[in-house]
């Protein structure tokens, strides 16, 4: 009872936190970012994501640890992860550049927040309408890659519990071969520190993995999802 109470204060006092810092941050980003540079916008949110990251270790014990970051690359790639909470969106815009992120159309309507998010050229998609989804994310997302933009995208298409890996969707693989650039795969198991619609956070240390690349070479789209889709399963550290 007595650890139960101390998780739930430690995980209220980091939400206080990242609230705080959110408000500020946005506020600095409405008023700066017009006047940056795309690379200066992408190193601000970057410091902010470092910045929740650290408040989430210091806070609530969560640390992590990432194998193979010698596999990012500089030019423009499709980066393929599972997905388990939002804790690997802050770790991904952290670590990836440059990068444009995918999220839902309604968060670009949050005053302040929303319309911070909408200069970092985010790709923002209806998923009340999955059809139209699909094809805005090629649309947009072939876009993004030809600016240069890598693109991140969870093929899972939600958050899974911990120790599940769910079946991976062909959006990623598709986008890659309509805009014929590699795939980069990447694991991890936040979820056990940062479970999915859960209040509490768990102290632990996350383990990402950042795969090899993997070129398109005329596969098929069925292929490459298959192939990323077992490399996960494979690399999956579970508990």
């Amino acid at each position: 009872m007595f650890k139960q109470l101390i998780l739930v204060l430690r995980s209220a006092l980091f939400y206080v936190g990242y609230v705080l810092a959110t408000i500020v941050m946005s506020f600095i980003f409405i008023l700066l970012f017009p006047l940056m540079s795309p690379r200066r916008r992408h190193g601000f949110a970057a410091a902010w994501c470092k910045s929740i990251l650290a408040w989430l270790r210091l806070s609530c014990g969560v640390n992590y640890e990432i194998t193979g970051t010698d596999n990012l690359l500089e030019q423009p790639a499709v980066y393929l992860s599972n997905h388990q909470s939002s804790w690997e969106t802050l770790l991904f815009y952290s670590l990836i550049f440059p990068i444009s992120p995918i999220l839902k159309m309604e968060l670009l309507k949050i005053p302040f927040w929303g319309w911070a998010l909408r200069l970092l050229k985010p790709i923002a998609i209806d998923r009340s309408k999955p059809r139209e989804a699909a094809r805005s994310l090629l649309l947009q997302g072939e876009q993004r890659l030809n600016e240069g933009n890598s693109i991140i995208i969870f093929p899972e298409g939600s958050r899974s519990e911990p120790g599940t890996i769910r079946k991976f969707s062909r959006g990623g693989a598709s986008l890659a071969v309509a805009a014929d650039v590699p795939i980069v795969p990447i694991v991890h198991n936040a979820g056990y520190t940062w479970p999915a619609r859960q209040f509490i956070k768990y102290p632990g240390t996350v383990s990402v993995v950042v795969g090899q690349t993997i070129q398109i070479n005329g596969r098929s789209v069925n292929e490459l999802t298959e192939t990323v889709e077992q490399w996960t399963r494979e690399q999956f550290v579970s508990r």
